[in-house]
């Protein structure tokens, strides 16, 4: 796992999320809780990255959509603090794993 980027995986069974984050500006190992929320504009996942000294930080969260035929689909926002990142996530090419998605960026 350590070869890819741009991903977020979901463990099935402990619902604990990991992924990498990478641009030209930031390459950065995330993580993410889900977020029990009665607002359907809630994130469904929040987001944490770790800062230079090892402190762990939120940086973002996913949120579940619904596309123009009904079907879910999940997007990304993450604040870097000096970049932001927005994205739709999807399969990741070439990967048989359907817990493993690709950041597709859409900014």
């Amino acid at each position: 796992m350590s070869d890819l980027m741009n991903f977020i995986q979901i463990d099935d069974e402990t619902n604990a999320l990991t992924g990498n984050l990478a641009t030209l500006t930031f390459d950065i190992d995330i993580t993410g809780e889900p977020v029990e929320s009665t607002n359907p504009k809630a994130p469904v996942y929040r987001l944490f990255g770790k800062t230079p000294r090892g402190r762990r930080i939120e940086i973002g969260g996913i949120w579940k959509k619904k596309n123009q035929s009904g079907g879910d689909y999940f997007t990304l926002s993450v604040n870097t603090g000096f970049a932001k990142l927005n994205a739709n996530l999807g399969r990741y090419p070439g990967q048989d794993d359907d817990s493993l998605m690709a950041v597709i960026p859409w900014d």
